[in-house]
């Protein structure tokens, strides 16, 4: 009798065995599918995350050299508008320019200083800057020789005059300001990388283009 089970054991041995294979192999492709499956939602998850702050980060050279150029071109504009809006009897359409020049020039000096800030430059052009070639700096190291910038003589007269003489001066002035802070756009728009940077120097163009044609004609009235 006991010769006679031995195969009926063996049998059912074998087939537990089987059993048990087909449970742990199927327990194993079933990790290694969740596996699968949490990496490529991971990968759908971040990729998208890390391209978008890539793009963020993505700048070149230009867009250096346009924000700190900017900066002490705003700077100036600002300095000239609160000159002019310290005197008395000066034109309430010139006033009103000033004004405007500053609400709009404010904001892109704070926009320029984070976007510097982000790509880790600082908000002064280093001697090394290739715009040194094109005399942006003077002798000294200041920013007189840069497109538009009104020179210390300059500034001393807008201060001392008063005003329509003074609106004049403020005039004539910003719009030699204006002209080469246009440029300076026109450049950004060419060769600069970085989208948000593109997008003010086409601000800078259209707006300040405008407010040049305003200034002449402001400047037919005095």
């Amino acid at each position: 009798m006991f010769e006679r089970r031995m195969p009926v054991y063996k049998k059912t041995l074998a087939v537990g065995v089987t059993a048990l294979g087909v449970v742990f192999a199927a327990a194993g492709c079933g990790d290694a599918d969740t596996e699968a499956s949490s990496s490529i939602a991971t990968s759908s998850v971040t990729s998208p995350v890390a391209s978008s702050a890539d793009d963020a980060a993505a700048h070149d050279e230009a867009d250096v050299m346009f924000a700190q150029m900017m900066l002490p071109h705003h700077a100036q504009a600002i300095e000239m508008s609160n000159m002019l809006l310290g005197k008395e009897d000066i034109p309430a359409s010139v006033a009103a320019l000033a004004e405007q020049i500053k609400a709009a020039q404010g904001p892109e000096i704070e926009q320029l200083e984070s976007w510097l800030e982000q790509w880790g430059q600082p908000t002064y052009m280093s001697d090394d800057m290739p715009a040194m070639n094109h005399d942006m700096h003077d002798a000294d190291g200041g920013t007189e020789s840069m497109e538009g910038m009104l020179s210390e003589a300059d500034m001393q007269a807008l201060s001392e005059a008063q005003g329509t003489e003074a609106a004049r001066l403020y005039l004539t002035g910003m719009i030699e300001h204006h002209d080469g802070a246009v440029d300076m756009a026109q450049t950004e728009i060419e060769h600069g990388q970085f989208p948000d940077a593109v997008a003010m120097a086409r601000t800078i163009v259209d707006t300040q283009q405008q407010e040049i044609e305003t200034m002449r004609e402001l400047l037919t009235t005095l």
